[in-house]
C-alpha cells in the first residue's frame, strides 16, 4: 500500500486516542508496516531501557521498497538526484528495489551478515541511500558518518564501531571543487585493524589509490551479482543503526535505534507533520550523515512512498539561487530545512528567490535547533507566499523521530514556537527536584517507539547522560523550554549554554534572539568570558545581511536594544561583527571555539567544523576588539 488505509491514523482524534491507552495507540500504528510475523507485547519498560514490539518480526528495507512493487508507485519516481554541475539521476521504485538487491549481495560477496557493522562514508548520492537499505535488507548494521567528517573523525566512528566494512567513494563535489573522500578514509584505515574490505563507488572519476586484497570497485562487483536478495527477518528490537552525535567529553557517542519502534517512529510523524500525499514531491536538504538524514530522507519519505529530491552540493553554486532553482524544476511541494540555511537565504536577500516560481510548495518545515520569530516570519512570506504552513520541529538524533511539531490541519501555528507534542509523546517542563513547571528543563516523561536503546558499549554513560538526573524516571533532553497558557512549547536552547551574571542566568538562546531582531542581524552567538566584578561578561559575535552597513554607533545600538528586551543585566561587554559563525555542516554554531578564541586558549576539536578559514577571521576581530 502507497500509505496506510486507515485513515483514522491521520485523524486529530488519534490525540485522545493515544491519552486514552497509549500501548494500544502504538500498536495501532505499528500496524501500517509489514510485519513478517505480529509481536507478543506492545512494550516492556525496565527504566532506563525499553522494547517495544517485542518478537515481532519485519525487515526496514522491505518496508520502503519491497512493498512498494505491488502498487502504483513502482512506476513512481522515488529518487530524484541532482549533481552540483547539473548532473540528474532518477530512480524508480522499481530501480531502487533491483538496486538494492545488488547492493546487498555485493555486500554478501564480502562475507558481510547479519550483526555486521558497516560504515558509510559518502556524498550525497543514491547510492548513499541504497547502501543504507541494502545493510537494513541483509541485518547489517550501519552508521553513517558524514562526508565532510576528517579522517581522523571516521577513524574514531570505525574503532568505536568495530565496523568490518566502509563504503566510501572516489571523492564528491563542493563548491566546484572535488572532495577526496577515498584519500580520506586510507589515512583513517591506517589505524583500523576492524576493516577487512573497502567497497568503493566511482563517482568523480578521480585517480584514486586502491590497495589490493582490500579496496573492490563497486561497479565491478555489481556485474556479477543476482538482482534478487531475500530480505532478512528482523526481530523488532534487532540494532538497525548507530549513529555518533558530540558529547560534552569529547568523545562521540554511538547512538544506537532498533528497527521496529524506530521505523514506527519515522513513518508515522512523516504523516502527520507533513500531510504526505502520492503526489508530493519532498525535498530534506539534510546530509545522510545527521539523523535528519536517516529519518526524514530515508526511512520515513521511502516507507510512505514520496518521490523525493536529493542534492549534492553547496547551496550558493553555481549562484545564490540553486535551492530556488532546484524547487521550481522539480515543482517541490515539501521543503524541510534548517533555521541556519533560511538565516542564510535571509542574508543573500530576497532578489534571488524573486528569479523564481516556487508555486509548487504547499509545505515549509524546520529542524536542527529552535527558529528564531524574524527568520520564520521571512520563510513563511518570502518562501511560503503566506501561504504554507511551517512545521518548526523539534527532536533529536537520541529521539529517532520528531518528538514536538505541528500536527498537519489541526495545530494553530505561532511563529518560532515548536507547538506541541506528537501524539503519543509525553513531554513536560521538569525543575531539578522533577516537579513539573511552566519553565524548566524539557524532559520526556513516558518511553516513546524510536527512543535511542543506548550508547554503543557504553551503558553507563547512557543511563548518566539521559537518565540520572531524576532517577531514572525521566528522560533528559539536555534542553531547555518554556509552556505558554496555551500548552505550546518554546525552545530556549541547551541549558549548558547558560551565562552566569552577578549570580543570574541568562540563556544564550534568549539573547541571540534579541539580538536576531535588530535590523540587519542575520545571525547572532552570545557566549560568556571571565569578567573580575560580574564573574561572567557577555561577548556578542554577530553577521549582518548582505549590504547592511553598521556605522560606529551601531554597537551602541544593539547593545541598547538588548537592555530594551531583556534588561540592563543582559548588556553585552562586547558587540563583535564578522563575516560568518564557526558551524558544523549540519548548521550548528561551535560556540565553545568562540570561548576558546576569548579566553586565550588553544582551540579544542574542531574535526566536526565545517568553515575552518572563520576562526582566523574571527581570532583577528577579536584581537582587534581587545586591543581598542
Amino acid at each position: 500500500m502507497e500509505i496506510c488505509e486507515d485513515t483514522k491514523s491521520l485523524s486529530p482524534t488519534i490525540f485522545e486516542d493515544a491519552k486514552n491507552d497509549r500501548e494500544k495507540f502504538w500498536e495501532n500504528q505499528a500496524a501500517c508496516l509489514h510485519w513478517f510475523s505480529p509481536w507478543d507485547r506492545v512494550l516492556d519498560w525496565n527504566p532506563p531501557y525499553a522494547q517495544w514490539f517485542l518478537s515481532g518480526k519485519l525487515n526496514a528495507c522491505y518496508n520502503c521498497v519491497d512493498r512498494h512493487q505491488t502498487t502504483q508507485s513502482r512506476h513512481k519516481a522515488a529518487l530524484i538526484w541532482e549533481g552540483e554541475r547539473g548532473e540528474k539521476l532518477t530512480l524508480t521504485y522499481e530501480d531502487l528495489y533491483i538496486e538494492v538487491n545488488k547492493f546487498a549481495n555485493v555486500l554478501k560477496s564480502l562475507k558481510i551478515q547479519k550483526g555486521d557493522k558497516v560504515a558509510i562514508y559518502l556524498p550525497m548520492i543514491c547510492e548513499a541511500i541504497v547502501a543504507m537499505l541494502s545493510c537494513a535488507r541483509i541485518g547489517a548494521v550501519h552508521t553513517v558518518v558524514f562526508g565532510g567528517f576528517s579522517h581522523d573523525a571516521l577513524k574514531d566512528r570505525i574503532h568505536d564501531s568495530d565496523a568490518k566494512l566502509v563504503i566510501t567513494s572516489d571523492g564528491g563535489f563542493r563548491k566546484g571543487k572535488h572532495i577526496f573522500l577515498k584519500e580520506s578514509c586510507d589515512r583513517a584505515l591506517c589505524e583500523c585493524p576492524s576493516v577487512k574490505n573497502v567497497l568503493v563507488i566511482r563517482h568523480t572519476h578521480n585517480t584514486v589509490s586502491m590497495k589490493e586484497g582490500r579496496d573492490h570497485w563497486y561497479h565491478e562487483l555489481k556485474e556479477k551479482v543476482s538482482p534478487e536478495c531475500p530480505p532478512v527477518l528482523m526481530d523488532a528490537e534487532d540494532e538497525l543503526f548507530i549513529l555518533y552525535t558530540s558529547g560534552t567529553t569529547g568523545k562521540p557517542k554511538g547512538i544506537v535505534h532498533t528497527t521496529g519502534g524506530y521505523l514506527v517512529g519515522a513513518t508515522m510523524t512523516m504523516r502527520w507533520v507533513f500531510d504526505v500525499k502520492s503526489t508530493d514531491v519532498y525535498w530534506c536538504t539534510a546530509d545522510i550523515g545527521w539523523i535528519t538524514g536517516h529519518s526524514y530522507v530515508v526511512y520515513g519519505p521511502l516507507s510512505n512512498g514520496l518521490t523525493q529530491v536529493i542534492y549534492e552540493g553547496a547551496f550558493d553554486f553555481p549562484e545564490q539561487d540553486r535551492v530556488w532553482q532546484i524547487i521550481e524544476k522539480y515543482k517541490v511541494s515539501i521543503f524541510y530545512t534548517s533555521p541556519t540555511a533560511i538565516r542564510t537565504f535571509m542574508k543573500w536577500g530576497d532578489a534571488w528567490l524573486k528569479k523564481h516560481d516556487l508555486s509548487s510548495l504547499r509545505m515549509l518545515g524546520t529542524v536542527g535547533e529552535a527558529i528564531n520569530q524574524e527568520a520564520w516570519n521571512w520563510y513563511y512570506k518570502n518562501v511560503g507566499n503566506n501561504n504554507c504552513p511551517i512545521a518548526d520541529t523539534w527532536w533529536q538524533t537520541e529521539t529517532g523521530s520528531i518528538m514536538i511539531a505541528p500536527f498537519y490541519g489541526h495545530t494553530p501555528l505561532k511563529p518560532a514556537s515548536a507547538t506541541q507534542p506528537m501524539p503519543g509523546i509525553e513531554i513536560a517542563c521538569v525543575n531539578d527536584v522533577g516537579d513539573f513547571e511552566n519553565a524548566g528543563y524539557l524532559a520526556i516523561t513516558s518511553p516513546w517507539p524510536s527512543m535511542l536503546r543506548g550508547i554503543h558499549k557504553d551503558p553507563k554513560r547512557y543511563e548518566e547522560t539521559y537518565w540520572k538526573k531524576w532517577d531514572g524516571n525521566f528522560y533528559f533532553t539536555g534542553d531547555g523550554a518554556k509552556i505558554d497558557e496555551d500548552g505550546y512549547f518554546w525552545l530556549q536552547g541547551r541549558v549548558d549554554d547558560v551565562i552566569n551574571v552577578s549570580g543570574h542566568r541568562l540563556s544564550t538562546s534568549e539573547l541571540e534572539s534579541a539580538l536576531t531582531e535588530y535590523h540587519g542581524i542575520v545571525e547572532a552567538a552570545a557566549i560568556a568570558v571571565n569578567h573580575e566584578i560580574k564573574g561572567q561578561g557577555i561577548v556578542c559575535f554577530v553577521t549582518v545581511r548582505d549590504g547592511h552597513v553598521h556605522d560606529e554607533n551601531e554597537e551602541t545600538k544593539i547593545k541598547q536594544h538588548i537592555v530594551n528586551k531583556i534588561g540592563a543585566l543582559a548588556r553585552p561587554e562586547k558587540i563583535i561583527f564578522i563575516l560568518e559563525l564557526p558551524k558544523t555542516r549540519s548548521g550548528k554554531i561551535m560556540r565553545r571555539l568562540l570561548r576558546d578564541i576569548a579566553e586565550g586558549r588553544i582551540l579544542g576539536d574542531t574535526s566536526t567544523l565545517f568553515n575552518h578559514e572563520a576562526l582566523e577571521q574571527i581570532k583577528g576581530k577579536y584581537k582587534d576588539e581587545n586591543e581598542k
